[in-house]
């Protein structure tokens, strides 16, 4: 058996930051990769010992970058840090919210630059043994065949395909699954930054609203104050110095309820953004279950690599039942040919007689 969480890289570590790639041109320049935030991850694999950063955005990979030794991250500020990727010819550039972030992100490179280091090291070693173990050892004899198990030896040689096609095929669905479960991460961030922005601004928008209802509602007692005071001054007062005040009074009138109309138009505008929060809101629902749909296909594809984990056993335990058949076949061929040769002697030895 194969556990499939021991055939994919698994995360160690994970941060959010802005990434930016050095301008190839000028080599001095940073072009964003990225319009906002994205998830940055560190991945480990441990069938080969290897060390990745790695950050998606939408539904593609803007950071792909194996940690080797020689690698080094430099702070270049409070907030930003960088490091060159000598195999994909550019430098990336991270750009975090806090200095601690920054901070966390520095040691953790550090750390896993050490234990790349360690891990070719070990490689290298182990290279070397093996070296050393192949020259000492003695060379196999060659395999005879009889007449008789050729077409097991065949079968088996087949099912050595078959094993091999089938762990090619695991592999693929793993490096599947683990591109949903990025993707799944990287739109589950963007779910959640999107539904802050949409509450602090549906808090502002009504925190707005109410006070400018109260304006009006204190714009509207004051026209119609002024209203009353201009009645009553038409009624009791003639013609004569009066009529200044009467023209002050309807200006101040008419700006009041210019003033008026300006807010019936925020209103209007307010409720309008309103509505817009709700369809954003009915896109976030519909996100939402497209997210679910993707884990119930993440949980439909684990279940077939564990079907298909339990086959390749089993066709490992056929394969070594074949194997036994087969020596056990050509230990009961060389019974009989010992038993021939004796027999062709006690033959020759009485022709001569």
């Amino acid at each position: 058996m194969f556990p499939h969480h021991r055939e994919r890289e698994q995360p160690i570590f994970s941060t959010r930051a802005h990434v930016f790639q050095i301008d190839p041109t000028t080599k001095r320049n940073w072009i964003p990769a990225s319009k906002h935030a994205v998830t940055v991850s560190f991945f480990y694999d441990a069938n080969r010992n290897v060390y990745r950063i790695i950050s998606v955005g939408g539904t593609k990979a803007i950071i792909n970058c194996t940690v080797t030794p020689s690698m080094t991250f430099t702070k270049t500020s409070q907030k930003f840090g960088q490091w060159a990727d000598s195999r994909a010819n550019t430098v990336y550039g991270l750009g975090f919210a806090t200095e601690q972030q920054l901070h966390q992100f520095s040691e953790k490179f550090k750390e896993v630059k050490d234990a790349a280091r360690l891990a070719r090291e070990k490689s290298q070693d182990k290279e070397l043994a093996n070296t050393a173990l192949n020259i000492a050892a003695p060379q196999s004899p060659p395999v005879m065949c009889v007449n008789g198990p050729e077409d097991k030896l065949f079968r088996s040689q087949s099912a050595d395909i078959t094993l091999s096609s089938e762990k090619e095929r695991i592999k693929k669905m793993l490096s599947e699954g683990s591109i949903c479960e990025m993707n799944l991460e990287a739109e589950l961030f963007t779910l959640q930054d999107s539904n802050t922005k949409l509450v602090a601004a549906l808090h502002e928008a009504n925190a707005n609203v109410e006070q400018w209802k109260k304006q009006l509602a204190a714009y509207q007692g004051e026209t119609e104050r002024l209203r009353e005071q201009v009645a009553d001054l038409e009624a009791h007062v003639g013609q004569g110095p009066s009529d200044l005040l009467k023209d002050e009074l309807t200006q101040s009138l008419e700006e009041l309820e210019a003033l008026l109309k300006a807010k019936d138009e925020e209103i209007h505008i307010l409720q309008s953004k309103k509505a817009d929060y709700h369809e954003m809101e009915h896109d976030r629902d519909e996100a939402i279950r497209r997210l679910r749909e993707l884990e119930m296909r993440n949980t439909e594809l684990e279940r077939r690599i564990q079907n298909t984990e339990q086959n390749l056993s089993n066709s490992l335990e056929d394969r070594d039942r074949m194997d036994t058949e087969i020596q056990r076949a050509i230990e009961i061929l060389d019974i009989k040919i010992f038993d021939l040769n004796d027999l062709r002697q006690n033959m020759v030895k009485l022709v001569d007689k």
